[in-house]
């Protein structure tokens, strides 16, 4: 299998939502052939650029996926799944990465805010970063704000991600985007939150940088603040 073919069947398997050979997949007949892990580790073999992997291969992929999501015809299961096998390959593909001395786009930290438990969508946006070529650290969910305002000066990020799912819980966003400026930390940082609850006009009224109706549209806006 050359080059081409092998990143097309990545592309495909991703789409598909199909990690290792033993998944189904969305079309019938494909259980029981390589799928992504076993398709990245053979291109990996291959000598394949790992930075061609990601930027034909997955990212490719997932803007695939974004579109068949916005037309309705992906639901957030079948979203997260092809998100997960990104992930999956990314675990591969970073020690490659660095050794190649991929320049990173910047330090993400991402967080579900203090009472609220819900992470699918900031999941599936942290591998979406990852995959773009961010590093990210992702606190999980129900995150003080003590604890962002630490990671943020911690690790020097130039982005936070805030997730909310809660009418009850999203209030913590300001919270967080008060705590950044009594720090000084908050001219450093580019704040994006998002969230069913949240909105454009929210993202002004607590003076976050952007608000991102999904993973897609994050990635989206991060190459309009990198242009």
């Amino acid at each position: 299998m050359n080059q081409t073919e092998l990143i097309e069947k990545i592309n495909f398997n991703i789409i598909q939502g199909r990690m290792t050979a033993e998944d189904e997949g969305f079309d019938e007949g494909l259980e029981g052939q390589p799928a992504v892990t076993e398709l990245i580790e053979q291109a990996v073999e291959a000598g394949i650029d790992a930075k061609i992997i990601v930027l034909d291969g997955l990212t490719g992929a997932m803007e695939t996926v974004g579109a068949k999501f916005d037309k309705g015809e992906y639901l957030i299961p079948d979203m997260l799944a092809s998100a997960e096998c990104v992930g999956a390959a990314m675990d591969i593909l970073a020690p490659l990465l660095a050794d190649a001395g991929v320049e990173s786009k910047g330090k993400f930290v991402l967080a579900t805010v203090a009472g609220d438990l819900h992470d699918i969508g900031k999941n599936i946006v942290a591998i979406m970063l990852k995959g773009a070529g961010f590093e990210v650290l992702d606190l999980g969910n129900d995150v003080t704000t003590g604890r962002i305002v630490e990671a943020v000066k911690a690790n020097n990020a130039q982005f936070l991600g805030l997730s909310a799912l809660l009418t009850t819980t999203m209030r913590e966003m300001g919270v967080v985007i008060k705590a950044l400026e009594e720090s000084g930390l908050r001219d450093q940082v580019r704040v994006l939150i998002g969230g069913a609850p949240t909105s454009e006009a929210f993202a002004a009224e607590i003076g976050a940088d952007a608000h991102c109706r999904d993973a897609f549209h994050a990635i989206d806006l991060l190459r309009q603040m990198a242009a």
